[in-house]
């Protein structure tokens, strides 16, 4: 593999090493075809963005947006944001598709380079936006930036990057309605246990893990408070298991936890709520049924008429 680097004249001289170094750490992780590509650099005192050639007004767009992606994740965090993060911007779907492992994702992070690749090329389809999809990211990085190695549960990772960008910002969803909604009425959650290492990567359950992981993150801010959530980093920062973190944050055990959870979602959604949230798709329903009723009546009524007419007939001919 061969990686070509092409670095933009405003990029200061006394940069140049750190900037080679991080070009170069990316080579064994980057696919073939963006390898032989060449890579531009724009760097900024708190952020460097790397591109390909095509993309130098994504680039542009992305330092403009960032101090304040910056500050809205630092707030509503509750954590400064002191690290300089790195950009990848990837502009072809396939090329993007292999580095993630998914035709599902459209960013993903590597806190241990502190950098965030984007799919650009779906940054201008719906739901997605660039600003959304850069909170989300740097919401991943900062938080491994405060844990200093420590690992926390996925789904605890996951749901805390979507509380603070309100949405879940990486991943397509297909699905008209959400999911967690459906499952709650089927039984059919996944145990949070199983969303500790790795999300399923299937169409149907991968939304799935995403919403229960933001529920039960915005369950613990609404029920403890924020700095619940801060209080556990800490914990897993100092050297607690997640388990002893959980506890001493919230004081009740990790278990006890997903069972509040769960009957707070089984009292929220009721039958009636149910039909609520799906009153479009039951009224197209009940009118889609109701055409076809109308449509056998008619057939039905037709076919009577039809049997009437023969038999008025067939007494004509034997009156005769």
């Amino acid at each position: 593999m061969r990686a070509c680097v092409f670095l933009r004249r405003d990029v200061k001289p006394k940069l140049l090493p750190k900037v080679f170094v991080l070009i170069f750490s990316f080579i064994s992780f980057l696919p073939g075809p963006l390898c032989s590509q060449s890579l531009h650099v724009l760097e900024k005192q708190d952020l460097r963005v790397l591109y390909e050639a095509s993309l130098k007004g994504g680039a542009e767009e992305t330092v403009e947006r960032y101090e304040e992606v910056k500050k809205a994740v630092g707030e509503k965090l509750g954590l400064e944001v002191t690290l300089v993060p790195s950009i990848l911007l990837i502009k072809s779907p396939e090329t993007f598709r292999k580095m993630a492992g998914s035709d599902l994702i459209v960013a993903f992070a590597v806190p241990d380079k502190m950098l965030m690749v984007v799919d650009y090329s779906r940054m201008k389809v719906s739901p997605f936006s660039l600003a959304v999809t850069m909170k989300h990211e740097l919401c991943h990085l900062v938080v491994h930036h405060h844990l200093r190695g420590r690992r926390i549960p996925k789904w605890f990772d996951e749901g805390i990057a979507q509380w603070v960008s309100e949405g879940i910002g990486e991943i397509m969803i297909e699905q008209k309605k959400p999911p967690l909604n459906e499952a709650v009425l089927a039984g059919k959650i996944i145990p949070m246990r199983a969303l500790s290492e790795v999300f399923p990567g299937d169409r149907e359950s991968l939304p799935l893990a995403y919403e229960q992981s933001r529920s039960l993150v915005t369950y613990m801010i609404e029920r403890y408070g924020m700095e619940s959530i801060l209080d556990i980093l800490e914990g897993v920062k100092q050297g607690n298991t997640w388990e002893d973190a959980v506890w001493g944050a919230l004081g009740v055990s990790v278990l006890d936890l997903e069972d509040g959870w769960r009957d707070h979602l089984r009292k929220r959604l009721t039958w009636f709520t149910y039909i609520v949230n799906n009153l479009y798709e039951i009224l197209f329903f009940l009118a889609a049924l109701a055409s076809v009723i109308g449509f056998v009546r008619a057939y039905l009524r037709k076919r009577a008429y039809m049997r009437e007419q023969q038999e008025e007939e067939s007494d004509e001919l034997k009156i005769s």
